[in-house]
């Protein structure tokens, strides 16, 4: 049984950083995709994704990402890690993690499909 947990949401000022962590547990598919989501005001119900990273370490960001995060994995540890810089007001939400046992594929759309989430970490950003 895979379970996922979040960890490291906080309440920073506008330019801060943070850095969240992902435990998947009983997870052990080196080969597979790991990533994160966002829920925020603006997006409302839809989950945004906001960095995946593949079997080959290869990442791929959101749009609105600019070059601000960095997403990363240990795979003795099963965890991936989202690290925050130049946090903004609009970065408000709850980040979710997924895994998944296969390659992620092109798009969002395979990952978000995965019966692995965690239950999401809140992260405010105050101006």
């Amino acid at each position: 049984q895979v379970q996922v947990v979040e960890s490291g949401g906080d309440s920073v000022q506008a330019g801060g950083s943070l850095r969240l962590s992902c435990v998947a547990s009983g997870y052990n598919f080196p080969n597979g995709c790991m990533g994160w989501y966002r829920q925020t005001p603006a997006s409302g119900e839809e989950r945004e994704g906001v960095a995946r990273i593949d079997g080959d370490s290869k990442a791929t960001y959101g749009d609105f990402v600019e070059g601000r995060f960095t997403i990363s994995k240990d795979n003795a540890k099963n965890t991936v890690y989202l690290e925050m810089n130049s946090l903004d007001v609009a970065d408000t939400g709850i980040y979710y993690c997924a895994v998944r046992r296969l390659r992620c594929g092109s798009g969002w759309s395979l990952l978000a499909q995965s019966k692995y989430w965690g239950h999401g970490t809140q992260v405010t950003v105050s101006s």
